[in-house]
């Protein structure tokens, strides 16, 4: 990839950043959200599984404690819970958080389905799980007001297709070997099968040598590795050279946010700093 020319300057915000954390304690939960807002972070997003905290509670305890960072379920499984709670619960966090929720929704993970009997749902095929999906974003814009955005988060064909019709951002949830061949396919499924003006989201995978514990504890891969691959997701550690081809993808693809795991906040920094006029 030829990437153009680009002033090694402060950027201002033609990216958007939100980060990934999962509280351990009431008290370092604050400390946390607090911290990323302070760092100029635009987002503060939470997992949707059984196996971290309940994202409405806990988003709504972050809306508490924080004033301009906005909050949204990296992503809300729709096939857990039925578009009435959904729609329950959407409608508190606007309130509590004085419109500051963003509604991240998808179809539900493959491996979800074992969270889905735990929680007596049923997980039916993944046509059944989209038509859930789209049930769910309907009875959102219907009944939440104010309106609020709608992040739906999509990989295959299918799925990419049914989010160009109503989203307003797609979160493009590659796996972390996913090349930017891989990521301007789906930008094109979206376009393909849409007029309108939809933006996308793309998740950090790693920078420089580091990557989150799953991947590299858990899943055995290596940041050289993903990177010898052409992973899109793993960034140098550079901060100019990783603002330059955020620039480049935002021009090119539309993707104008980025998500970083708070595993990789403090090696983001630096990028993060070119972004947001801060020092680190």
């Amino acid at each position: 990839m030829t990437i153009r020319p680009e002033s090694r300057e402060t950027h201002t915000m033609s990216m958007t950043f939100g980060t990934v954390i999962t509280p351990r304690s009431g008290a370092e939960w604050v400390r946390a959200v607090q911290s990323a807002e302070q760092q100029g972070y635009r987002t503060i997003l939470l997992p949707d599984t059984l196996d971290t905290p309940s994202p409405f509670p806990t988003l709504a305890a972050a809306a508490a404690v924080t004033t301009t960072i906005r909050l949204r379920p990296n992503v809300l499984a729709a096939p857990l819970r039925t578009p009435a709670a959904t729609v329950r619960e959407t409608a508190a966090l606007q309130l509590l958080s004085d419109r500051r929720f963003e509604l991240g929704i998808g179809s539900g993970r493959p491996d979800a389905s074992a969270e889905a009997e735990r929680l007596g749902m049923p997980w039916g095929s993944a046509a059944r799980r989209r038509e859930q999906l789209i049930a769910t974003v309907h009875a959102v814009r219907e009944q939440v007001d104010p309106a609020l955005p709608i992040i739906v988060a999509a990989n295959g064909p299918r799925m990419l297709t049914v989010a160009a019709g109503f989203a307003d951002r797609v979160l493009l949830a590659a796996g972390p070997d996913a090349t930017e061949a891989d990521l301007a396919e789906m930008v094109r499924i979206v376009r393909d099968n849409t007029d309108r003006d939809v933006r996308f989201t793309h998740q950090l995978v790693g920078i420089g040598d580091e990557l989150p514990f799953w991947l590299s504890k858990r899943l055995g891969l290596t940041a050289d590795g993903l990177r010898a691959g052409g992973s899109a997701g793993v960034l140098d550690g550079d901060p100019a050279t990783v603002a330059e081809v955020l620039e480049y993808r935002r021009e090119k693809y539309g993707i104008d946010e980025l998500i970083v795991p708070g595993e990789l906040a403090e090696a983001f920094a630096p990028a993060l700093a070119l972004f947001t006029n801060q020092t680190v």
